[in-house]
């Protein structure tokens, strides 16, 4: 089955120029839903190792590839997007057969629908995995990484996170490996067999964050070092014209250890945008926040000072968009995508964790959501880091 459109509430995923319309709190300006039955046409198929037995009312296996989980946005200067589809269905052993793919959407706010424009596979022709992949043909799948975050660079090639190393990884914009994978020094996933695991699992680089001028990369892992205060997340810095980290990181400090990042992307050289959540959903979720980070540590703690910019439960929406109330939640169990459009307007996305989450509708597989959020003021951003 194949699904080729992505259907829109209200004003669409682009909000008007804040100038015409100001607001006074977090205000829900466009809504989006991607149904979760949406797969690659014509691709290869999938969920072999899931088993038969439905999950959220969904049975495996598929006979083309989903489109779903997205773990990383990439806003064009045209109106499309550019989504990074994650390691697959949660760990190495059941994503043998999910290609890593960046899938290309696109708004159109005339008929109300954004098209599934199409996308590309991660691959390694240049053989430069140095460990046995799952493919022989070298199409990189969810048992060789977990990629959750990508910056592209000023030369349009493309910087992704990994979770399994954690690693960097580096790929033209043809999806192409340019270089053997990346890795932190001194920190170990349990599937990295490198060392010994100083990790937890899925903890690796979820967030990618960039310098305004594009040298430096910013990676964030999504769980504390053994021997770190738990809850304390390394922020790095990664020189991309050595291609070697500097050594230099900061460090953010979660609300609770039990937290997890969902994402990190640039407001200037100093300030980030990064999602902070707990591991809940639906009615029971109560944390799904986005902070402005900044490295500077302007109080001398010892970590990135934080301010709310959107509680994701409790967003204005006096237009009723989607179909929902005059308060708009984002219940998701991991909301793994922001983007800066404008100084005060921000796109965020859902990993629907296909079939497994459902947050917005007990015992029914979530959609991929996607909404924007006009702020109640600017953050004054670089203008190098706006599309």
């Amino acid at each position: 089955m194949a699904v080729a459109g992505l259907m829109l509430a209200g004003a669409g995923l682009v909000a008007a120029p804040s100038s015409a319309h100001g607001v006074s709190v977090p205000t829900l300006t466009g809504f989006a839903s991607l149904p979760a039955l949406t797969f690659v046409p014509g691709s290869d198929p999938s969920g072999a190792a899931l088993g038969t037995t439905p999950v959220n009312g969904i049975a495996a296996p598929w006979d083309d590839q989903p489109v779903q989980g997205f773990s990383g946005v990439l806003p064009n200067t045209d109106g499309t997007y550019d989504v990074l589809s994650d390691n697959g269905y949660g760990n190495k052993a059941n994503s043998a057969d999910f290609l890593l793919r960046i899938q290309h959407i696109g708004p159109v706010t005339a008929t109300g629908q954004v098209d599934v424009l199409g996308g590309i596979n991660l691959t390694d022709p240049f053989k430069k995995v140095p460990f046995a992949l799952t493919r022989a043909d070298r199409v990189l799948t969810g048992s060789d990484f977990d990629v959750e975050s990508i910056v592209r660079a000023k030369d349009n090639t493309l910087w992704l996170g990994d979770e399994f190393g954690p690693y960097l990884l580096h790929f033209d914009r043809a999806g192409r490996l340019l270089q053997a994978p990346i890795p932190l020094p001194g920190v170990f996933a349990p599937e990295n067999p490198a060392g010994t695991p100083n990790l937890p699992g899925s903890k690796g680089f979820e967030g990618t964050a960039h310098s305004p001028d594009g040298r430096y990369l910013y990676p964030l892992l999504e769980g504390s070092v053994a021997g770190d205060t738990p809850g304390d997340l390394r922020f790095n810095e990664f020189d991309t014209r050595t291609a070697a980290f500097t050594g230099k990181r900061w460090t953010y400090r979660l609300d609770t250890a039990s937290n997890a990042i969902g994402d990190a992307i640039p407001v200037d050289a100093n300030r980030f945008l990064i999602i902070e959540r707990d591991n809940n959903q639906g009615d029971a979720a109560a944390l799904k926040r986005i902070y402005l980070a900044d490295r500077r540590d302007r109080n001398h703690d010892g970590v990135m000072d934080k301010t709310l910019v959107v509680d994701l439960l409790n967003i204005a929406n006096p237009r009723g968009l989607g179909g929902f109330g005059k308060t708009f939640r984002f219940p998701f169990v991991t909301i793994e995508d922001v983007a800066l459009l404008s100084g005060d307007t921000i796109a965020v996305l859902n990993d629907n964790n296909f079939p497994g989450s459902a947050g917005r509708t007990p015992g029914v597989a979530d959609n991929n959501e996607f909404i924007t959020v006009r702020l109640p003021k600017s953050l004054n951003p670089d203008p190098r880091v706006l599309p």
